[in-house]
């Protein structure tokens, strides 16, 4: 073992005096590989950031992979749910409702709460039971055309950026200490902040269920992945304005939801048993767990592997470099191996000298490629991160900086074995040549 290691440690230090002996030989073959390197690093780096930014738009609107999605009946007893996950960190119920936030008794801008840059809307509300569907009115009908706008209501109970990593673009997020504030505080969406910024409304909100108009607060902006306008606030501060029946009527979305994480089991089972003994069926309790990385692992596999393979195309035309610059190095070497081979010089260590050569120069070559491509990252990221908010503090992923090491060695080895095994070969006889 002591033996084999001295060779190994002669060999690298031969190899790197032959590297440091012949700069310009080693530049050309570095410039030969790095192509090669810098793809697989490049493609290593952009499966992760791809699969870390579809994974995120999927956790916006599902959730974390492992969080636990209690879907409830419109008809089922919010209070009930409302008391069950209150005050615990690992649940949250989500409650919905339809909102008009303008001038009174007119007509929105965006009737039906679609986006205010789509036109169309999205029709008449509709309500569907066993019985089948019908249309439900929202009193607008005979109502002038007006400055307002109609948006989704999204009562929170708790922390929701536990289960959904929203993206807080202004202001501040909703803050669930204290006593709930008579006049709500609103954190919009993108798409409401939009509509809000292109049309400046008075700030009076009629409640779709409620008798009393409200005075919202606007505190923040989130990015939630969302496709319609959307306000989220605390459900004790929107209780002061609508019964608890108008916070799961089906007509905003599908009732009441409850997002939970694995460990609250016991939340799960007393929700299923209390809701289960009031009279609301058990088949239509649906619970599922988000798994979205196992769901998309398939096609994020194939993209990674087709996109490797073009990048090991690319690295074995250096390959095909160093091994041309080896050969010709090793021809021109022929009295300086076989001298060493008649001082006592074994092959092994003539190859592992000509190997250690080439791995060296890989291991160059993989060092500045992960350099470039931490450059490269970082300004990207700051030149189109407003562009693309996945991009924004993005770091360089270590799966590439291992890739690019690992294709580097590889290189070295493929590049350096054939020169290696000649340099092996060549016998002692060759001395008397020089």
């Amino acid at each position: 073992m002591i033996g084999l290691s001295g060779r190994l440690r002669s060999a690298l230090i031969i190899g790197g005096q032959g590297i440091r002996a012949r700069k310009l030989r080693t530049f050309l073959s570095m410039v030969s590989l790095f192509m090669g390197v810098l793809a697989v690093v490049a493609v290593q780096a952009g499966a992760e950031i791809a699969n870390r930014a579809m994974l995120a738009d999927v956790e916006l609107n599902m959730g974390k992979d492992g969080t636990r999605q209690l879907y409830l009946p419109p008809d089922a007893d919010v209070d009930t749910v409302l008391e069950v996950v209150r005050g615990r960190s690992d649940a949250v119920a989500l409650t919905s409702a339809q909102a008009i936030i303008g001038e009174p008794g007119v007509k929105p801008v965006n009737e039906g709460g679609g986006p205010v840059d789509e036109p169309g809307g999205y029709g008449p509300r509709l309500a569907c039971d066993q019985n089948g569907c019908r249309e439900l009115s929202d009193g607008n009908e005979d109502a002038p055309s007006g400055q307002a706008v109609e948006l989704q209501l999204v009562g929170l109970t708790g922390d929701v950026r536990t289960f959904k990593p929203f993206r807080t673009t202004s202001g501040q997020w909703l803050d669930f200490g204290g006593d709930p504030s008579l006049a709500p505080r609103l954190v919009l969406n993108a798409k409401a902040a939009k509509a809000f910024e292109r049309y400046r409304v008075p700030a009076e909100m009629r409640l779709t269920g409620g008798t009393t108009n409200a005075t919202p607060r606007f505190i923040g902006v989130v990015e939630d992945g969302g496709y319609q306008p959307t306000a989220y606030v605390r459900s004790d501060e929107l209780a002061n304005w609508l019964p608890t029946s108008g916070l799961s009527d089906g007509r905003s979305g599908p009732g009441i939801q409850v997002l939970m994480s694995p460990s609250a089991s016991d939340v799960e089972h007393a929700l299923r048993a209390r809701l289960v003994a009031g009279g609301t069926p058990a088949d239509q309790i649906h619970v599922n767990t988000v798994n979205t990385l196992e769901r998309m692992s398939t096609e994020l596999k194939l993209m990674r592997l087709i996109f490797l393979g073009m990048a090991a195309l690319v690295l074995l035309i250096g390959v095909a470099g160093i091994l041309n610059v080896g050969l010709a190095t090793v021809g021109e070497r022929v009295e300086e191996f076989a001298l060493r081979r008649a001082v006592g010089t074994p092959r092994l260590l003539l190859a592992g000298i000509v190997l250690a050569e080439t791995l060296l120069t890989g291991l160059l070559t993989a060092a500045a490629a992960i350099g470039v491509g931490i450059v490269g990252l970082r300004v990207g990221a700051s030149v189109f991160g407003s562009r693309f908010p996945s991009l924004e503090g993005v770091a360089f992923p270590w799966q590439a900086g291992v890739a690019g090491v690992v294709a580097g060695l590889v290189a070295g080895v493929l590049g350096g074995l054939v020169p290696a095994l000649r340099a092996a070969r060549i016998p002692i006889s060759t001395v008397m040549r020089a």
